[in-house]
């Protein structure tokens, strides 16, 4: 299936993207412990994005940011900004989208695990619950796993890959 490209400003991807770009096959699902609540984690890098559209799906926007390492570095838009850094960048991103509980669709391309790194690489899309588009593009990312065995973003570079180096 082709995902229709999506014209996006750097506006509308901050204030409707879906960040995580990729998604994988189901799998077991293991729940991790946080001081407030108990939430599932994602046991494969791949698995990262299914838990953030469950998370917005539900409106739950501290699970979405769960997926998200501390140190993370979104890369909204490659040719012409430095990263935005951090969970509460996350949380920015995904404020409209979970008051929203906007549907999140992805298709993962590819995942290589090197330890606690993995690569990640796919297409996805985003809608409002009536259908209307949100947004779209193709991801890479790096994801770090986390003591307690949960997969996170580390690097997203949510809208496409990364422009080379311009001497």
């Amino acid at each position: 299936m082709t995902t229709p490209k999506l014209s996006m400003t750097r506006r509308d991807a901050i204030s409707a993207l879906g960040v995580a770009a990729i998604a994988g096959a189901t799998g077991t699902i293991a729940l991790a412990q946080s001081a407030s609540t108990t939430r599932k984690i994602a046991e494969r890098p791949h698995q990262i994005v299914e838990r953030v559209a469950e998370f917005m799906a539900d409106g739950d926007l501290e699970g979405v940011v769960s997926m998200f390492h501390p140190d993370v570095r979104i890369a909204l838009d490659p040719d012409n900004a430095d990263p935005i850094v951090g969970q509460d960048a996350a949380l920015e991103i995904f404020k409209d989208a979970c008051e929203a509980r906007a549907i999140l669709t992805a298709t993962v391309s590819g995942e290589i695990i090197n330890g606690d790194t993995a690569l990640l690489q796919g297409e996805w899309t985003m809608e409002g619950r009536d259908g209307t588009p949100m947004g779209g593009g193709t991801s890479t990312e790096v994801a770090k796993q986390l003591p307690n065995g949960g997969w996170t973003y580390f690097i997203d570079c949510p809208i496409s890959v990364p422009k080379p180096i311009r001497s």
